[in-house]
């Protein structure tokens, strides 16, 4: 939620603020502003709605200088109005914050600021922290952020900026991503998100919670909490500023739905080992004896990672054995779940940085289990935080809506499955002829990605309904799911998913001649099961749109469209049956106006509860 971006350099500041707000556009779009230390002076311009409206305000109102910061806001506390955006200063005129997270305690803290005489002129939570590090302020603004952060309860990622030391500019981070950038002749970068400034250089360090950095003339250094020096390695980013671009898509999510074949390749590359039949994972290498003896499976994650915990429930506890539970994060956080020896905890997060993910991985950790990951961001706090994991390389994901994420998801889950089934029941032949279907995959997602037209057809004689129904059995009861909650997101049509047997427990009662069902069919050992539900679909004047293999010729006299995809084993077939969906939600949201690549009232990456 929300993007921070900072700079201290010899350049002018406010190019590259409002570049970088650009890039993390996705993370929040509610408002934005930039604050710039123009000689010697804190000036700020913000603005409601999207950053188009700040870049529009800056015409008029120029910022000269080489130090500054800026936000764009994903609303928490206060509506999205030009008074609560970011940066906020506090009541001297000196300092100025931008925040990410949640101050848990400001309510305390803003009525004790108010019997001091402070007078607050926003709805948010951040502008206590300007305020009151403002008054800890006497000539030293890390003495001051330090002290205030103490005070402090709840998430944070900071940058500050003080108009008495035009020369430093301050970040802090916990529980809430920040990215310390490091250029060429002593320009310094902060960022929630890399792709902010990788314009500008690859050489990064992700920062810890309760690191403290101060960027001074033309260095840094790093403190914790308690005024301690710490070190950080300086990393090599590994995608470069072409991965961050449209590269001629209308959309970042189109783009995002055509780049899977070359994603599931790089997810795979090195990881299969076809003369063993078998999958070798470094990430897990440490904790590879320790796999053989777990003898039950957690898996938490929030959302469309949530989704694919499901495909890989299904898939662990057919090749390997183990039972398997899939929790929401948010719940499993806030129970008292029984992990006993033997328990392995997977958090799954897309970003890395997913608040509740984290804090249900940190709970299994304290409550002895084996906790590992499953994440796309490289130094995120999830993937350094676990005892081990696997790291998706999908690259950069822009488009709110996961797309590449979700497959590459599912690619890592059935790679882990063979793995422990290899340890345990599985034949050396089984599992050879697994990797041989894996490695097909990127080929087979390029076909059905043929099907983007034919599906943009389907989808003019469906923008205009209100509701959707997709029903999916056994692994593709998760990818109906998805599916529904892709055309949530993007197109704002009221949709569910349901196992395709639970129709007739309550929602056929919904059904009529205007509610298209989307029906995840292929031609599998449950095929007939699913023809009957479709038949009972028709019988009350549904619209049916089957996702099917080939050679399903019962669905050509009861399905109103069908969508042909590549064959493969049912438990990859979540992978390709996907696409159609991703596809159909894209194209209905694009007829429908919407803005696909920011959707209303969603934030990539979500960093607070």
């Amino acid at each position: 939620m929300c993007g921070i971006i900072g700079y201290n350099g010899k350049g002018e500041a406010l190019p590259v603020l409002v570049e970088g707000l650009k890039k993390m556009e996705y993370r929040g779009y509610d408002s934005s502003g930039v604050a710039v230390i123009d000689n010697g002076q804190i000036k700020v311009v913000r603005a409601s709605g999207k950053i188009k409206a700040l870049e529009d305000k800056l015409k008029t109102t120029p910022l000269k200088g080489s130090i500054g910061i800026a936000h764009t806001r994903w609303a928490t506390h206060g509506a999205p109005t030009e008074t609560n955006a970011h940066p906020h200063t506090s009541y001297d005129g000196k300092i100025s914050i931008v925040h990410n997270g949640i101050i848990e305690n400001y309510a305390s803290l803003k009525a004790k600021l108010i019997s001091e005489g402070i007078e607050f002129k926003s709805e948010t939570d951040t502008e206590v922290v300007a305020h009151l590090i403002a008054r800890y302020y006497n000539g030293d603004l890390k003495s001051a952020v330090l002290k205030a952060l103490k005070q402090i309860e709840g998430t944070f990622g900071l940058g500050v900026v003080c108009s008495d030391e035009p020369n430093v500019l301050i970040g802090a981070r916990r529980g809430s991503p920040l990215i310390l950038g490091i250029g060429n002749d002593g320009d310094f970068y902060l960022a929630s998100d890399v792709s902010a400034i990788i314009n500008h250089t690859q050489k990064v360090v992700y920062l810890d919670d309760n690191d403290v950095v101060q960027i001074k003339d033309g260095g840094y250094s790093i403190v914790n909490m308690s005024s301690h020096e710490v070190q950080r390695e300086v990393q090599d980013v590994e995608f470069d500023a072409d991965a961050v671009a449209k590269g001629g898509f209308p959309h970042f999510m189109l783009k995002e739905i055509f780049e899977q074949p070359e994603v599931l390749r790089n997810t795979m590359r090195g990881r299969l080992l076809t003369a063993e039949g078998n999958a070798k994972l470094a990430g897990l290498d440490t904790n590879i004896k320790e796999l053989r003896n777990i003898n039950r499976i957690i898996i938490t994650a929030c959302g469309t990672s949530y989704y694919a915990g499901m495909v890989g429930e299904y898939m662990i506890e057919d090749l390997a054995g183990v039972p398997v539970e899939v929790e929401y994060a948010s719940e499993f956080r806030y129970r008292n779940p029984i992990i006993k020896p033997g328990t392995l905890v997977i958090a799954i997060s897309q970003s890395g940085e997913t608040a509740d993910t984290l804090a249900a991985l940190r709970e299994a950790q304290q409550k002895g289990a084996t906790a590992l990951a499953i994440c796309n961001g490289v130094g995120s706090t999830i993937a350094r935080t676990s005892d081990g994991g696997v790291y998706l390389h999908a690259g950069p994901e822009i488009g709110v809506a996961s797309t590449k994420a979700f497959t590459s998801q599912v690619t890592v889950l059935a790679m882990i499955a063979l793995l422990l089934g290899r340890q345990r029941r599985l034949s050396f032949e089984t599992g050879a002829d697994i990797v041989k279907d894996l490695l097909e995959l990127p080929d087979l997602v390029t076909e059905t990605l043929k099907l983007s037209d034919s599906i943009a057809e389907i989808a003019k004689t469906l923008c205009k309904a209100n509701n959707f129904l997709y029903l999916g059995r056994h692994f593709c009861y998760p990818v109906a799911m998805e599916g529904a909650l892709k055309l949530k997101e993007i197109s704002y049509i009221h949709a569910e998913g349901y196992p395709a047997a639970e129709m007739k427990h309550g929602p056929i009662a919904l059904i009529d001649e205007n509610m298209p069902v989307v029906v995840i069919a292929p031609k599998d050992s449950l095929f007939d099961k699913i023809i009957s539900n479709i038949r009972e679909i028709k019988a009350r004047g549904g619209k049916v749109i089957a996702v099917t293999t080939e050679d399903c010729h019962p669905l050509d006299e009861i399905a109103d469209h069908i969508i042909t995809v590549p064959k493969t084993r049912p438990m990859l077939m979540p992978i390709l049956a996907c696409i159609p969906l991703q596809l159909l939600a894209y194209h209905i949201a694009v007829l429908r106006g919407n803005d696909v690549d920011q959707p209303r009232n969603l934030a990539k990456s979500v960093t607070v509860e």
